[in-house]
């Protein structure tokens, strides 16, 4: 290596975490080097922990933050300058100065108090290096613009991520979630949603789980099931407090959830849809069923899944009989134009990030005429016009949802969004696509939690 001369403080970049400029202190008066880092968190496994932390890496700028992970190496006691010693956590990594680039040691510490966010010691100093106490930034000046800029995104290293899932069931799309991120050296862990409970307020908002606050994860992806809506979207709201990326937002579940409130939207956003009805009173009956036209009705209860609660009407005499039935249980519903083209099949539609990223066609086991999967019903990949896919990517941007099954029916007048499923399982479609379909959930996922470019300060 060329030969190279510090002073007492130099502008490096640390390439692996993600930090391209900082200034560090060089002391050959102390044997480890440190790094300035806070809300330090152990994940992973015990055979391979890794670390977690934030880093300020301008002084004075506590909004400028940016969340690194490394392979933790060790943890050791040390002895500061003022004489106080402690335990903290060790990782390695690449120092970048100038052309240059070699491994060292770093130890993880406070150092808010100091102007220099890294102090460089005696180990990361190589036998090329010399040192010139009196003098600073002998090697080439870097610049803290690299912050406010969007390279800062694009160059940001691939980082083990923490990743929480938000499931009670132990089914295939729960075992991929975590199959496919450890395979990408993440860790994902599997929450209970009603194990969680809260700490709700304003200085320190939490959430806990068996006896313990859960850590700061980079990512929570909600699973949650139809009949523990409202206290899951709870949930989700506080990891939304706390500042989380949720890949579904816990407005977007409820609202997707409550089929007439979904309907509204889709109304709202002018997106095609069955024509819907809905009434609180048993006398508008006879008008409930004229708005909608005329036999065969689709009669679907507010709260239904997987088909269930959702009754075809052959004749006015059968939905007059259904829609007494649902009364008398009390029971919300809407009244829906029967699809007849259809001939029992739909479209299910996986949206990810605002894509369409693969479709499959599904139809009803014989004599049915719901084409669940869970209902017996078989699927097979499909290829879709523009016009389905744009109506897809709409109806999944109307609710917000990074990722959502959209079930489309093919009428004459083009495309008709019978739902919008916040919770799309995976296996029908990976299984009828052969598509990676968490893969690309994943990319998402990594692209999103990428570090973003800080505001400059205006300058007064």
């Amino acid at each position: 290596m060329e030969k190279l001369t510090f002073g007492w403080e130099e502008w490096v970049s640390l390439p692996d975490l993600g930090l391209p400029a900082i200034k560090a202190k060089v002391d050959t008066g102390a044997r480890t080097s440190a790094l300035h880092a806070h809300d330090i968190e152990v994940f992973g496994s015990a055979k391979q922990p890794k670390v977690r932390f934030n880093v300020h890496p301008i002084a004075g700028r506590e909004d400028m933050a940016i969340t690194c992970s490394a392979p933790l190496v060790d943890r050791r006691e040390v002895t500061s300058s003022n004489g106080e010693t402690e335990q903290r956590f060790v990782i390695s990594s690449t120092l970048t100065v100038g052309e240059q680039s070699w491994p060292i040691e770093i130890t993880l510490t406070n150092r808010a108090s100091m102007s220099s966010r890294m102090l460089l010691g005696r180990q990361a100093l190589s036998d090329h290096i010399s040192i010139s106490p009196t003098e600073k930034h002998l090697q080439p000046e870097l610049s803290y613009d690299d912050y406010h800029s969007s390279t800062l995104k694009r160059r940001a290293p691939k980082r083990a991520l923490r990743i929480a899932v938000l499931s009670r069931e132990d089914n295939y799309s729960t075992r991929r979630l975590v199959e496919v991120g450890e395979a990408r050296g993440h860790t994902v862990e599997v929450i209970n949603t009603t194990r969680c409970y809260m700490a709700i307020n304003a200085m320190a908002p939490e959430v806990h789980y068996d006896g313990k606050r859960l850590p700061r994860y980079d990512a929570v992806i909600p699973r949650i099931g139809a009949s523990i809506t409202s206290y899951g979207t709870a949930i989700i709201r506080q990891f939304e407090t706390i500042g989380t990326y949720c890949v579904n937002g816990s407005a977007g579940i409820t609202a997707s959830r409550d089929k007439l409130h979904a309907h509204q939207i889709l109304a709202s956003k002018k997106i095609g849809m069955p024509t819907t009805a809905f009434a609180a009173s048993p006398k508008d009956t006879s008008n409930l069923m004229g708005l909608v036209g005329t036999a065969p009705l689709i009669v679907k209860l507010l709260e239904s899944t997987q088909g269930k609660g959702v009754v075809l009407a052959e004749t006015k005499k059968a939905a007059e009989s259904v829609i007494d039935a649902f009364r008398g249980l009390k029971a919300n519903f809407l009244v829906q134009d029967f699809v007849k083209e259809a001939a029992g099949e739909d479209i299910r539609c996986l949206v990810i990030a605002g894509k369409v990223v693969a479709a499959m066609k599904r139809t009803g086991a014989e004599g049915d005429f719901r084409s669940n999967l869970h209902r017996g019903g078989s699927a097979k990949v499909v290829r879709i016009t523009k016009e389905e896919r744009d109506t897809a990517v709409r109806a999944a941007r109307a609710f917000a949802l990074g990722k959502a099954g959209v079930d489309l029916l093919r009428s004459e007048s083009g495309p008709k969004v019978l739902e919008v499923n916040s919770s799309p399982g995976f296996e029908g479609i990976e299984t009828a696509t052969g598509k990676d379909i968490v893969g690309k959930l994943y990319d998402e996922i990594e692209a999103r939690v990428r570090p973003q470019p800080a505001r400059k300060r205006s300058r007064s």
